[in-house]
């Protein structure tokens, strides 16, 4: 195992830069997120915390990158931002969920309600499910997309010399998202590249929902690999996918922050196990979804994180 440690002016750099004119736009943040995102220069930090490489299948060992810092993002001629006629993120499912219609549109559900919370600011849509054969097709972007993000349960690969990838994005306007190695039949010879029967999800199977289709999104927006334990991390394999932790690291928060303001609402939504609006009655029981609560208990121990965040924020 390896640690993969910066000096403390390595971090700011990374951070803060040294350009005046970006040094004086951190100086103008309040002094609750300045001192949020000083945390990242802290030894003994709750909050963040240097990489650690567990093998040499990781994915920095793997493929590696050279960090994007604040100032690389900020330059960036391609780097986009949501305008006011271009704020919508489109959820695009590709062939079917499951066997019902009931859990494709729990599923689809939940991940709505999850991206409503982690971008508040934008609108988030869902394009009519298309079939497999049809994806050869051109699709014609709707006007007020920022992104289309695609979701599917059939494994992908994007080229021969590769086994298999979670999602890829690209800098234009679009991403996908494969589920198909989270089932815990996709190494069975029963696997027919669909959700066969409801359950209560694991924390494990729910947590996805930020592991890997979060990082989608925001790689639309020219986040990148950055110098810390963060979301944005690359994940080579499902070990190292899991052990990701649930949070961006402060440089890619001031990245979010810049691109489009961000706020903490994911624990209203993680305390709202009955639906994605609070105060919103279900479109179906229990009885007819099949038991299917929403996957709030994978989140417990990242709702503690985002308390720490506040109390920091809030000091």
């Amino acid at each position: 195992m390896q640690i993969v440690r910066h000096s403390e002016q390595t971090l700011k750099t990374a951070l803060i830069s040294k350009n005046p004119v970006l040094v004086s736009q951190y100086e103008k943040l309040d002094a609750g997120e300045q001192r949020l995102m000083n945390e990242a220069f802290q030894p003994a930090s709750d909050l963040f915390g240097p990489i650690t490489l567990h093998s040499p299948s990781d994915w920095i060992t793997s493929h590696p990158e050279a960090p994007q810092v604040f100032e690389q993002f900020f330059s960036d001629p391609y780097r986009k931002t949501p305008s006011p006629d271009k704020c919508s993120i489109y959820i695009q499912s590709i062939g079917s969920l499951g066997n019902t219609r009931i859990i494709s549109e729990e599923y689809i559900k939940w991940l709505t309600g999850y991206c409503k919370a982690y971008f508040y600011g934008l609108r988030v849509k869902l394009l009519e499910p298309v079939p497999v054969s049809t994806t050869k097709c051109s699709f014609r972007k709707p006007e007020d997309a920022m992104c289309v993000v695609g979701i599917t349960v059939i494994d992908l690969y994007p080229r021969d010399s590769w086994n298999f990838v979670f999602g890829q994005a690209s800098a234009r306007w679009y991403s996908f998202f494969c589920f198909a190695r989270y089932g815990s039949d996709f190494y069975s010879m029963r696997y027919e590249g669909k959700v066969k029967k409801l359950k209560k999800t694991s924390s494990s199977d729910s947590s996805i929902f930020d592991n890997y289709y979060i990082p989608e999104i925001t790689s639309v927006l020219l986040l990148r690999s950055c110098k810390l334990a963060c979301l944005m991390q690359g994940s080579n394999h499902l070990e190292e996918a899991d052990r990701c932790p649930l949070n961006l690291c402060p440089t890619c928060l001031h990245k979010l922050q810049c691109a489009i303001g961000f706020s903490i609402v994911l624990v209203r939504w993680i305390n709202d196990e009955s639906s994605d609006t609070p105060g919103a009655t279900p479109e179906h029981s229990c009885e007819d979804n099949g038991n299917l609560p929403k996957p709030v208990e994978a989140f417990k121990e990242w709702k503690e994180w985002i308390i720490k965040f506040l109390a920091v924020l809030q000091k």
